[in-house]
């Protein structure tokens, strides 16, 4: 077995991958020379406060508290989106969480559903179906897909929900800091 110790490993002049092992059955390709970064852009985003959404409509989620942006590509002051940033397509894997709630703890819950929207388009959900046959103070959604990305498709978070006789919550509030959030970061090309 030999043993190479060296400082610096660069690419040939004009290109941008150096690639290990190429007559070997395995290679391994390092990106723009280097291997951190391979789960970014990443991003972590919720909801400061109550949000009360249209019944039986899938509104959008205003998450505007933003934990973590490593790219910048989270817009939390208009559109509430996560805009994949130029150089970083890819597959994503994508995360979004929703507590709701009538407006009264009376209110029956008759569906809810949490959607992660692609361009404007749903591409994964989340559906509860109680039947209005009991009262739910809240009902919790999780749903999450990988997806293949391009630079300037944007994610945003959606939530419908319908009650028997109020309007439905996106809660919010410090006691449930992290519930109602969403979350995604790159997986690789």
């Amino acid at each position: 077995m030999s043993k190479l110790e060296t400082n610096t490993i660069d690419t040939v002049s004009g290109t941008t991958n150096l690639i290990i092992g190429s007559t070997n059955t395995s290679t391994i390709t390092m990106p723009n020379g280097s291997l951190s970064g391979q789960n970014y852009p990443a991003f972590n985003v919720s909801r400061s406060v109550n949000q009360n959404l249209t019944e039986n409509t899938a509104t959008k989620v205003q998450l505007d508290n933003v934990t973590l942006d490593t790219d910048s590509a989270y817009d939390n002051s208009t559109n509430y989106r996560f805009t994949i940033p130029s150089g970083k397509s890819g597959k994503y894997f994508i995360v979004a969480r929703c507590t709701m709630q009538g407006l009264n703890s009376a209110a029956k819950i008759n569906i809810a559903n949490t959607l992660i929207y692609k361009n404007g388009s749903a591409i994964a959900s989340a559906y509860i179906n109680a039947g209005g046959t009991a009262y739910f103070d809240y009902a919790f959604g999780v749903a999450s897909v990988i997806v293949s990305l391009s630079a300037g498709d944007y994610i945003e978070m959606f939530q419908h929900c319908d009650t028997d006789s109020s309007t439905p919550t996106v809660r919010g509030d410090n006691f449930f800091t992290g519930v109602t959030n969403m979350q995604g970061y790159r997986i690789g090309a």
